[in-house]
């Protein structure tokens, strides 16, 4: 009971209750326009709180690490996407057309902050250079997606142009977060104190727009549409996703000659994509109508990686402890 626990927690359940709620309970009509407008204040929230809690100092202090960093945005802005090309004619019976570009969608994003760090940090790796790379990622996917989706997925945006795409992000998600960067001189510590509480405004505003996402496909048919034969699926499509990018991960830090604590940030840090940047991004990138065909591959690939990377964080934590060696001379 208490692994199904750590592996379903609390905003797992809530999560499968939105889900649950927009279903039964989609808004419609002026609801929804009351929703949207909601939707865009809580992602504003959302990463002005990203940007209030990141420490800048902890951030420079793994700036240096500059070939884990490559390698790790090798993973998240290359290897994903041409995995996704690459198993297209094993994806696409498996799933259908419309969530195979929710697949595409899923390998354009960046990693996350959150959970890359604390699975480091529970892992005994390079947490630093973990702070420094997942946040680095979560900046540049803000210009990079777009771009990916378009070259992925022929996507342009609702405004037709790949910059005015790029512009919307801008403003809903790095300004915010811009804006929180600056306010942390004046409401860091209380970020600090506060942050259990602060964590559930987080999940709540991911959840909100969740909600909103799956009315709208719900209102569209999405249950309809989505056989069940597509949902599992789905699910096997993202075990196997994630466990290519789990050994590659693996496979290229170890050639490279990174030492373990290293190459346990980059298998963190490498092989996650982020539920908190993508579901907002979808709101701007993709129409209404199918942001919840879109974001549906997340969500579940979200859940397989929180339960796999638990399990794997573990195992790397009961480890001995090693006494730490002299550098070398040069």
């Amino acid at each position: 009971m208490a692994k199904l626990r750590l592996l379903f927690d609390n905003f797992t359940l809530a999560l499968l209750a939105v889900m649950a709620v927009a279903t039964v309970f989609p808004c419609e009509g002026r609801g929804a326009v009351f929703f949207d407008w909601l939707t865009t204040l809580a992602i504003a929230l959302l990463f002005f709180m990203h940007g209030a809690k990141l420490s800048r100092e902890a951030i420079l202090a793994g700036a240096g690490h500059w070939r884990l960093h490559l390698l790790v945005f090798a993973c998240t802005f290359v290897l994903f996407p041409l995995l996704g090309l690459a198993l297209k004619p094993l994806l696409m019976p498996m799933v259908g057309d419309e969530l195979y570009l929710g697949m595409l969608y899923l390998c354009a994003l960046p990693a996350t902050v959150q959970s890359a760090i604390a699975f480091t940090s529970l892992a005994r790796g390079n947490v630093p250079a973990a702070i420094c790379s997942a946040a680095a990622s979560s900046l540049i996917g803000i210009f990079l997606t777009p771009v990916l989706v378009l070259l992925l997925m022929g996507v342009e945006g609702e405004a037709g142009s790949t910059l005015d795409s790029i512009g919307k992000i801008v403003m809903q998600l790095l300004v915010p977060f811009i804006a929180g960067q600056v306010a942390r001189r004046w409401i860091g510590a209380w970020v600090t104190r506060n942050k259990g509480w602060l964590k559930s405004v987080d999940q709540g505003s991911i959840l909100l727009v969740i909600y909103v996402a799956f009315s709208g496909a719900v209102v569209e048919g999405l249950w309809q549409i989505v056989p069940l034969g597509h949902l599992m699926g789905l699910v096997a499509a993202c075990c196997l996703l994630l466990g290519i990018v789990l050994w590659l991960t693996q496979f290229l830090a170890k050639r490279l000659g990174f030492n373990l604590e290293d190459r346990i940030t980059i298998i963190f840090a490498g092989s996650k994509k982020s539920l908190a940047t993508g579901v907002p991004m979808a709101q701007v990138l993709f129409a209404t109508n199918v942001v919840g065909m879109i974001i549906l591959p997340l969500m579940i690939f979200h859940q397989i990686q929180l339960m796999v990377c638990t399990v794997l964080a573990q195992r790397y934590a009961r480890r001995p402890e090693l006494p730490v060696e002299a550098p070398a001379a040069l």
